[in-house]
């Protein structure tokens, strides 16, 4: 508020400054008229403006970055602020920042308003101190929390390696049992096997004797039928050759062989006379 106040009291004297420039430079005369008291009202106001329009953009600019330290060191702690813009148009609240201004720099009672005022704790190495002493402490009672947990895991892990260690001297215990009722059993099923393999072997023995009886008859039966076969090969042959014997007596066999005699006689005869022609040509 003191610096909001310095620039304001300096802006107003800028503002005085012109007014006196002006009665100064163009006040020199008793009378004017219309126009160059218009034209110096003119003058005065784009002067007045200007300098109005450069301390409130001065300002805002200001208030930006005053806030942006603000919530640069907030963001710092992890903290996050929020504003609300209506309470910027508060008139009570207005008025009582207007009413602790007045208060504030008075002269006669400062030291002692100074003294009674409460002040806000500053955002130094103090309060960083105490944020980490905050948070080392949270640190330490998760990490007693997690000690405490692990001690727990470790106990309930020994339990388990435990029981894991007697289940595997059970599981070899029964595993003996097992081999032994086992080996006894596949005993057994060998000599069962054994049985059967030697009642098989005797079946196929029986079988093969069989069949290298079986296997003669057929031969003795094959060597008869080519026999046979080659003795009614030889009467379809002799009957082949009397039947032909017996067509080439027939009439129609002579005839015909008289036809085609002629017809080849014919085809020479004519065979001849294509000759001559082609020679003549």
């Amino acid at each position: 508020m003191r610096f909001a106040r310095s620039k304001r009291v300096l802006r107003l004297k800028t503002i005085d400054s012109c007014f006196e420039e002006l009665k100064d430079s163009r006040l020199v005369e008793e009378t004017y008229t219309v126009d160059e008291v218009k034209e110096m009202l003119d003058g005065l106001q784009a002067v007045v403006r200007g300098e109005m329009e450069i301390e409130l953009i001065n300002t805002a600019h200001t208030n930006v970055l005053l806030l942006r330290q603000l919530f640069s060191q907030a963001e710092k702690f992890y903290l996050r602020l929020q504003s609300d813009i209506s309470e910027l148009e508060n008139r009570e609240l207005l008025e009582q920042v207007a009413e602790f201004e007045k208060t504030d720099f008075k002269t006669s009672n400062k030291v002692v308003q100074e003294i009674s005022k409460p002040k806000l704790a500053p955002l130094n190495e103090g309060g960083v101190s105490e944020l980490l002493n905050k948070e080392i402490t949270r640190l330490r009672e998760e990490n007693d929390k997690l000690k405490a947990r692990l001690r727990t895991l470790e106990s309930q892990a020994m339990n388990a390696l435990d029981e894991k260690t007697r289940a595997e001297r059970a599981l070899k215990d029964l595993k003996k049992v097992q081999g032994e009722k086992q080996l006894a059993t596949h005993s057994q099923e060998i000599n069962n096997l054994e049985d059967t393999v030697t009642a098989l072997r005797e079946d196929y023995e029986r079988s093969l004797s069989a069949n290298v009886a079986s296997q003669k008859d057929l031969q003795e039966n094959l060597v008869s039928a080519k026999h046979e076969l080659l003795r009614v090969q030889e009467q379809l042959s002799l009957t082949e050759k009397e039947l032909e014997k017996k067509f080439q007596q027939t009439a129609a066999y002579r005839n015909m062989k008289e036809i085609l005699t002629k017809k080849n006689e014919q085809i020479k005869e004519i065979r001849k006379r294509l000759q001559r022609y082609e020679s003549d040509e």
